[in-house]
């Protein structure tokens, strides 16, 4: 059964992009967001698009489209379960508009799905303060991704680079909870205890890439201790670095404390960049099949959906 919240979150953001899908594209590489390219590859009888028709969908929006109804709903439906695995695939999928789509069109289509997860690290900076502002251009000249999180609207600036997504939220320590795993995070925020209650909340996932806190190495000892009394485990507690920052970088000034930290999170960039791994796409028959969908009175195409992942 279809989900209700998606069908309103297709509505809510059909036709409300203006970028094509090739200016889509080129905008979520900049932002290292995940997505998916479906295009159609073949049709037969009536459709709502032609063949060669695409559109875009991330885990939260549509760009373009490929005709509207229910079609376009299983195949938005299908790009966001194909993203929520994590993994660069293709598919293929077959679709009948009037035998289960219910769309008066009647005819049928062959959609392939090329999933495109970005390979950059993800960072949560929680706190939009002093240190925040001058660190936040400095990381986003880098090429991974940032949400930067705080509950005050107010505080960010005017210019937010483009590969850096500016989230308001009345409760950041929520935002950590669904935050996506395997995440950096660093913590800057203005309030020590919304810093502890975040440290416990992302100690608890189990899969930070890695936690750094701003503060003394007095708040330190009292977070290492407090996290003891809330029975964490040395070795969770041991994942939390704070202070953070580059050791021999000193200075209490924003731009002295933001270039000590930047020289932090540039070494674990580098440690997860890792050469591009080796694909191999579909299979030429299932390409034949979809291609000759085209010149076919009747549908031919695979019996079932393929998926192909990099080995």
């Amino acid at each position: 059964m279809s989900d209700p919240n998606n069908m309103s979150l297709n509505q809510s953001h059909q036709g409300f992009h203006s970028l094509t899908w090739s200016q889509a594209i080129a905008q979520l590489e900049r932002e290292g967001t995940d997505y998916v390219i479906a295009t159609v590859l073949g049709t037969s009888g009536s459709t709502p698009r032609a063949s060669g028709t695409k559109m875009v969908i991330t885990g939260e929006h549509i760009f373009d489209t490929l005709g509207g109804g229910h079609l376009e709903f299983k195949v938005i439906e299908k790009a966001r379960s194909l993203l929520t695995q994590g993994e660069p695939a293709q598919a293929l999928e077959q679709f009948h508009l009037a035998a289960n789509l219910g769309q008066c069109c009647g005819g049928a289509a062959v959609v392939m799905f090329e999933v495109m997860v970005s390979e950059h690290m993800q960072l949560d900076v929680y706190g939009a303060g002093h240190v925040a502002q001058a660190l936040i251009p400095i990381l986003a000249q880098l090429p991974i991704r940032i949400r930067w999180i705080d509950n005050r609207a107010d505080v960010f600036p005017a210019n937010i680079p483009a590969n850096v997504t500016k989230v308001v939220d009345d409760e950041p320590v929520e935002v950590a909870k669904r935050a996506k795993a395997g995440s950096a995070y660093l913590i800057l925020t203005h309030n020590h205890h919304l810093d502890f209650e975040l440290v416990c909340a992302i100690l608890k996932r189990n899969d930070a890439l890695w936690l750094g806190v701003i503060g003394s190495a007095t708040k330190a000892k009292r977070f290492r201790h407090r996290l003891a009394h809330r029975d964490f485990s040395p070795a969770q507690i041991e994942t939390m670095i704070c202070p953070v920052g580059v050791p021999n970088v000193a200075g209490k000034l924003p731009m002295e404390v933001a270039v000590s930290i930047a020289g932090q999170v540039i070494g674990l960039y580098q440690q997860q960049t890792t050469p591009p791994q080796s694909r191999r796409g579909l299979q030429w028959q299932q390409l034949k099949q979809a291609f000759e969908l085209s010149n076919n009175e009747q549908v031919v195409a695979p019996t079932a959906a393929h998926k192909v992942t990099g080995e």
